[in-house]
């Protein structure tokens, strides 16, 4: 069998399957947002606000950076067990503000703004008082070097695979997008060969690696910025050549066999890793939809040429076959949030709260055990232990809006607070859920043939100065 006509069995066969699961009824985006939202009050870290809406989390961490002098308290924890970790809670908000800077007009639609903004804040603000000084950029471009190895303690959690030029390159481009000034731009064109931003493709987007987030940003410059020279157009392309690298290898498109393409499993969901897959999927499902409309703005369509076609002087000149359109692309994002919704073999959704059937004994120490409102007997390590990680019964909270870890490789899901790598749930799972679900809110009121409806207020107080 070629390798065209097996990608073409295997498409064939993950649409047989999404046919079957799909006695699919259609989702409700903008609950699902509303929850992904309240999730991150969960994890908030510090002295909880006046008008925090989940009551069952008390202050904490309010002598963080004490025996340095430091104000340190506040951010976020990762994930379930009171850790805050700065590359992943850096991650978290960047992406929380990539989907408010993309699909504002949505998320201010369905009343939810100004959830989406406090909790930006709430880590712009510790990171704020993580780094005292100015030029929070040139200090990190002067002193290069992987953070696990000045902070070794991380290596056992959050070691990095990537390296520093990754972040390098995303943290200019950032720069370039909030400040609109030329430097920040001609930092990406000048290293983006040396810094790898040209030349990685990847097939895995995450807290660590970068690569493909930063070539989607770059391919938005095509879009966004008119005044640009001929090099940086050009070295732009590049950059693109390799976020459609990505699009291409998620969706099964790109030549070359499973070597250039990313795994799923039986029933179509994105399977990179068997520890906390579908921080994967839902980084995917973000990308996918950006990329989506840049298609959509650049009137292109999606190209996969064969990744080895530079061995080939023949081959390269040949131009590349249509992969799939802007829809197609979108449909694509779709179908993997519908799964973690729901429409999947285990007809579990793996956003907490949302439907009928969701875990229930995620892998999170607070909302496993007694809420000190509830039950102020002091409960130590050994005692949490063996009174509430070990036990049998559902938490006593639901971890609303929180995306945990996700079904193995065979699409099976086990709920118990012991298999981590499937029921944990970690901020970066759900962040970028928040953009997916508002594009979708958009995407399904369009196919009813609505109008954009106007800003509400019922479900998000107003933002004003003084509340942020």
């Amino acid at each position: 069998m070629s390798d065209v006509s097996g990608r073409f069995v295997v498409a064939a066969a993950v649409v047989a399957v999404s046919l079957a699961m799909a006695a699919a009824a259609a989702h409700d985006y903008g609950e699902a947002l509303s929850k992904s939202l309240l999730y991150f009050e969960a994890q908030r870290s510090g002295r909880l606000p006046y008008n925090q809406r989940v009551r069952w989390r008390g202050h904490s961490g309010l002598t963080d950076g004490l025996e340095q002098g430091v104000d340190l308290v506040g951010g976020y924890y990762d994930a379930g067990d009171h850790v805050k970790f700065g590359l992943p809670m850096a991650f978290t908000v960047t992406m929380l503000s990539w989907s408010v800077l993309e699909y504002g007009e949505e998320i201010a639609a369905a009343g939810e703004l100004g959830h989406a903004l406090h909790a930006i804040k709430w880590g712009t603000d510790y990171f704020i008082k993580a780094h005292t000084h100015p030029n929070l950029f040139e200090f990190g471009d002067k002193y290069r070097g992987r953070y696990d190895e000045s902070v070794e303690v991380v290596k056992n959690y959050y070691p990095s695979s990537s390296g520093y030029k990754d972040e390098l390159l995303w943290a200019a481009l950032w720069l370039q997008r909030a400040t609109g000034r030329r430097e920040y731009l001609d930092y990406a064109v000048d290293n983006a060969n040396d810094f790898g931003g040209t030349g990685w493709a990847v097939s895995e987007f995450s807290w660590d690696i970068k690569y493909a987030g930063l070539q989607v940003l770059a391919s938005k410059l095509l879009v966004e910025e008119k005044h640009l020279s001929s090099q940086q157009r050009e070295v732009l392309e590049k950059y693109r050549s390799k976020a459609e690298y990505y699009v291409c290898s998620c969706m099964g498109r790109n030549p070359g066999g499973a070597a250039h393409n990313a795994g799923r499993t039986p029933a179509g969901l994105l399977f990179i890793r068997p520890w906390n897959n579908l921080q994967y999927v839902s980084n995917a499902a973000f990308l996918l939809t950006v990329y989506s409309d840049v298609l959509s703005s650049l009137s292109l369509p999606l190209l996969c040429p064969d990744p080895d076609a530079s061995s080939s002087a023949a081959a390269a000149d040949e131009p590349a076959a249509a992969a799939a359109d802007a829809g197609e692309v979108l449909e694509f994002a779709k179908f993997q949030a519908d799964y973690i919704l729901g429409t999947n073999p285990m007809a579990t959704s793996y956003l907490v709260g949302y439907g009928e059937a969701y875990p229930r004994r995620v892998h999170h120490r607070a909302a496993s055990s007694a809420s000190y409102a509830r039950d102020r007997d002091f409960i130590g390590c050994l005692q949490g232990f063996d009174s509430w990680y070990s036990a049998a019964a559902e938490n006593p909270h639901d971890l609303v809006g929180a995306v945990v870890g996700g079904p193995n490789g065979n699409d099976v899901f086990t709920d118990h607070r012991g298999a981590y790598m499937q029921t944990e749930a970690c901020t970066y799972n759900t962040a970028p859920m928040v953009g997916v679900f508002s594009r979708l809110m958009e995407l399904e009121r369009r196919r009813r043939g609505e109008d954009a409806p106007p800003s509400s207020s019922s479900s998000s107080s107003p933002v004003a100065e003084d509340d942020l």
